[in-house]
């Protein structure tokens, strides 16, 4: 079976990235260090062989995935499955304050209880678990569905997350030992519904100012 090629990207920088509060499906745009990324990740992939531009439908997945497009002549294509997971009542708070309102919650998240129930807010939580299922998918669907070319996929840091587990074959339960970088290039084949990793957390187009806020 013929395999695809998938760089998969992360989002420039949001004004909430750098002060740690936590996004999920809020739809927070990007900031000045994140348009300054997306502009200098589009410069890096101009001259890329990219089939096809693929975006989460947060804004600061679509502006940086526009930026991409807008190098390459081409439109973007946008895939709600690509988002975030979705926290609940976290979404909003700085991780301080999840922990001070929601303590037995917030314990189990750190703990990686991968099936854990979140807090109601303004959207519905997902379980890790659940996330990781509606991530890999989306990801193995655009693989699948485009045999033989490469794509570009515009995401978020956990959606990062889910395919480098897949690929590695990482349990969800074990910590997260690896960075997960804005506007980082990172690249996979896909073959047979499974994921391989060809290289993580491209960051050498960003230089000197890289950002990892993920718990």
């Amino acid at each position: 079976m013929t395999t695809s090629n998938i760089i998969l990207i992360r989002h420039g920088e949001t004004a909430w990235n750098a002060e740690r509060r936590l996004q999920g499906h809020l739809d927070i745009p990007l900031n000045p260090e994140g348009q300054r990324q997306a502009a200098l990740l589009a410069a890096a992939l101009a001259n890329e062989p990219i089939d096809l531009v693929v975006s989460s439908d947060l804004a600061r997945a679509r502006q940086t995935a526009q930026a991409v497009a807008d190098a390459l002549g081409m439109a973007v294509q946008v895939d709600a499955q690509l988002r975030e997971r979705c926290y609940g009542g976290f979404e909003g708070l700085l991780y301080s304050e999840i922990e001070a309102r929601f303590p037995a919650e917030f314990a189990a998240w750190q703990a990686r209880d991968v099936d854990a129930e979140l807090p109601p807010g303004k959207n519905t939580g997902e379980t890790f678990r659940a996330f990781y299922a509606r991530a890999t998918g989306a990801i193995l669907a655009w693989g699948a569905a485009n045999r033989g070319k490469t794509l570009a996929l515009v995401a978020h840091g956990g959606v990062l997350e889910c395919a480098y587990r897949m690929a590695r074959g990482l349990l969800l339960e074990t910590p997260r030992d690896f960075k997960v970088f804005n506007a980082s290039i990172n690249r996979f084949t896909c073959q047979d519904g499974r994921l391989q990793l060809q290289s993580w957390g491209e960051v050498a187009h960003l230089r000197p100012l890289v950002l990892d806020e993920l718990p």
